[in-house]
């Protein structure tokens, strides 16, 4: 079984970062893409950044240069370092993998429970 933890949440003010991290529990036989998700209240869960495993990255357009998502091949994890970050940012984000468990699998989308993020103006 395949479990992601996320952690580094927390309550900063508005301009202040952020370093959320994803824990894999084992590695997957086959990763096609890493990333990280969030949802706001009231609002749809909506992509934040991806990484496939050619390392080609994908941020959506409220990123705007504020974010990075990068991997640590050795420990099994992922990262999204969140800087000048703004109030509408507040939300739970989620770590996402997709990949194969073993190589009889079929491709499969792993979700971490998720973490709080509270940016105050």
């Amino acid at each position: 079984q395949v479990q992601l933890v996320e952690s580094g949440g927390g309550s900063v003010e508005a301009g202040g970062s952020l370093r959320l991290s994803c824990a894999v529990s084992r590695r997957l036989y086959k990763l096609f893409v890493m990333g990280w998700y969030r949802q706001a209240p009231g609002k749809q869960r909506e992509l934040v950044a991806n990484m496939t495993w050619l390392e080609d990255t994908q941020y959506a357009d409220f990123v705007n240069g504020r974010f990075t998502i990068s991997r640590d091949r050795a420990n099994n994890a992922h990262y999204l370092q969140m800087t000048d970050l703004k109030p509408e940012d507040t939300a739970i984000y989620y770590c996402q993998l997709e990949g194969l468990q073993t190589v009889l699998s079929s491709r499969t989308e792993y979700w971490g429970p998720g973490i709080q993020v509270t940016v105050s103006s």
